[in-house]
């Protein structure tokens, strides 16, 4: 989830322009209960472009990496698999929550999860590719990040402070019984290996998370790091989005008293909303983007909300 830039409105207008841009910038959409593409889409990851917005979500489908287009967050339209090929290395049929960052004009590294042959975890490997839109070419002859006897790893973003690419992601201790950890480690600048010790964030300590913190997205302010990160059990109401704040990398983390985005807070309408990621509008102004279940927890569609900030702090208008 590519958020290491520092989205224009809510940094340079002040607070009467940040909710001005938002009413302009939603007033064509539908309301944020309701999908922008109602379909199963789970785990977005939206990248800006030149052209407009490439959108990719776990497996489903029959493709790897499911892919759709929008030039303006609001209509979509179906796309190819960005990953239709996987090494001798990897299990196919769960690939997860994939993150693709624009490393130059004409390079893309997408970050993905799947089952590592090996250990037979889920961990997480790296792909790359002239265009946004793929298809991506795996890289290495090996997973990426694979601490199998921390569960493994899933759910990677990236993001880019005081010049420097992290990856970031969560261990699956959930897996095996032990604590998940939302943790970061800088790359190197082709993006195709670790570069530097690795620096654990946040792991679940609050009754809302449940066994599990997971799917990272990080937004870089001027006065600090926001890191917004889904948690609970993804399969039914009680999944939720919450968010830490912290002046740097290395903390301290504190994180909000309670969730930013509920179930109970969409009026049920989107049931366990999560797999968030955060992107700047055609008119500069912030979106939050997530998944939500249908009414019968048959696919999770996708869905776009206006988001503000109040210092570090995000502020999500639901409707």
């Amino acid at each position: 989830m590519t958020h290491a830039r520092r989205p224009r409105a809510w940094l340079a207008g002040g607070a009467l322009a940040v909710a001005a841009a938002l009413l302009a910038g939603c007033a064509s959409g539908p309301p944020p209960t309701e999908p922008v593409l109602a379909d199963d889409f789970a785990d977005p990851d939206v990248v800006q472009t030149d052209e407009g917005y490439w959108a990719y979500s776990t497996e489903s489908n029959r493709q790897t990496v499911p892919t759709a287009f929008s030039e303006d967050l609001v209509t979509w339209e179906r796309r190819g698999d960005a990953m239709p090929e996987l090494p001798s290395w990897v299990i196919p049929g769960k690939t997860w929550a994939p993150e693709v960052t624009a490393l130059a004009p004409d390079r893309f590294a997408l970050y993905f999860t799947a089952t590592d042959f090996e250990s037979g975890r889920q961990c997480i490997g790296v792909a790359s590719s002239p265009e946004a839109g793929g298809p991506f070419e795996v890289q290495g002859d090996g997973m990426l990040v694979c601490p199998a006897e921390d569960g493994g790893a899933i759910d990677a973003s990236t993001a880019v402070i005081d010049g420097q690419r992290w990856l970031v992601w969560k261990n699956d201790g959930n897996a095996v019984g032990v604590d998940t950890w939302i943790q970061a480690a800088p790359l190197t600048d082709d993006g195709l290996a670790l570069d530097g010790e690795t620096v654990r964030l946040i792991r679940q300590d609050q009754a809302w998370e449940g066994e599990l913190v997971e799917a990272p997205t990080l937004v870089v302010h001027d006065e600090g790091l926001t890191l917004l990160y889904s948690a609970n059990s993804y399969g039914g109401d009680q999944y939720a989005i919450g968010y830490a704040t912290a002046p740097s990398m290395d903390g301290p983390w504190t994180k909000a008293e309670e969730p930013l985005l509920t179930t109970a807070a969409t009026g049920d309408e989107v049931r366990g909303p999560g797999g968030q990621d955060v992107v700047a509008a055609p008119d500069g102004s912030a979106r939050l983007i997530f998944h939500g279940w249908d009414p019968s927890y048959t696919y999770r569609s996708l869905h776009v909300a206006p988001l503000e900030w109040d210092g570090l702090e995000p502020v999500v208008d639901i409707g």
